[in-house]
C-alpha cells in the first residue's frame, strides 16, 4: 500500500467528515419533515360558568352608521373620514370621505377606539385630561372630540369616530348622527 502524504491525508480526513456530516444532517431533516401522529384532542365541555356571551354590530349595521356620519358632514360642507370599531377596538368599517385629509383616517379609528374603551363621548373624556394628562400617553387613544360609543343596555359594543372637520364639535355631531342611524 502506498504512503500517503500529510497534506492528502488532512484532505481525505476533511472530506470524509462532510460526508458523514451531510448524512446526519440528512438524517436530521428526513425525520423532522416525517409527519407525527397529532396528540389526541383533549375533549372538554366548557360549561357556561367558564364563557361569555358579546353583541357586536353588523357589518350593514356598521356600514349605515358610516355612512349616516359621512353624509351629516357633507351636508355640512364637510370633509372628513369615519372609523367604526367593535367592542374590542378592531375596525369593522372605515370610510374617508372624498377630500379629506390625510390625517383625517387615522385621527378617526382612534377616536372611535377612545370612545369604545371608555364607553363615553371623546369630548368628555378630553375634560379628563387635566385631572390625569397621562390619559393621552396609551397607545391607539385620542382625547378629541368625534368619538361616540354605541350602547346596548348601557355596555358599549362598538363606537363611531369622525375626524377631518375644523372643529371636535363637528366632529363628535358627525359621529352621533352616525350612532343615531342605528335607532332606525
Amino acid at each position: 500500500m502506498k504512503k500517503l502524504s500529510t497534506r492528502t491525508r488532512i484532505a481525505t480526513a476533511a472530506v470524509a467528515v462532510a460526508a458523514v456530516g451531510t448524512g446526519v444532517v440528512g438524517a436530521v431533516s428526513a425525520n423532522a419533515e416525517t409527519p407525527q401522529a397529532a396528540p389526541a384532542a383533549v375533549k372538554s365541555d366548557v360549561q357556561n360558568k367558564n364563557t361569555f356571551e358579546s353583541q357586536h354590530l353588523t357589518v350593514d349595521a356598521a356600514t349605515r352608521a358610516a355612512q349616516a356620519s359621512l353624509d351629516a358632514a357633507a351636508k355640512a360642507g364637510q370633509k372628513v373620514s369615519v372609523a367604526v370599531v367593535d367592542r374590542n377596538g378592531n375596525v369593522i368599517v372605515e370610510l374617508r370621505g372624498d377630500g379629506a385629509g390625510p390625517q383625517s383616517f387615522e385621527s378617526a379609528e382612534r377616536k372611535a377606539y377612545t370612545a369604545v374603551s371608555w364607553n363615553a363621548p371623546t369630548s368628555e373624556l378630553a375634560k379628563r385630561l387635566a385631572q390625569a394628562p397621562n390619559l393621552k400617553d396609551i397607545p391607539g387613544t385620542l382625547f378629541l372630540g368625534g368619538g361616540a360609543p354605541v350602547q346596548l343596555k348601557g355596555a358599549p359594543i362598538a363606537a363611531v369616530g369622525v375626524a377631518g372637520a375644523p372643529s371636535a364639535d363637528l366632529d363628535e355631531q358627525f359621529a352621533q348622527a352616525g350612532v343615531a342611524a342605528l335607532d332606525k
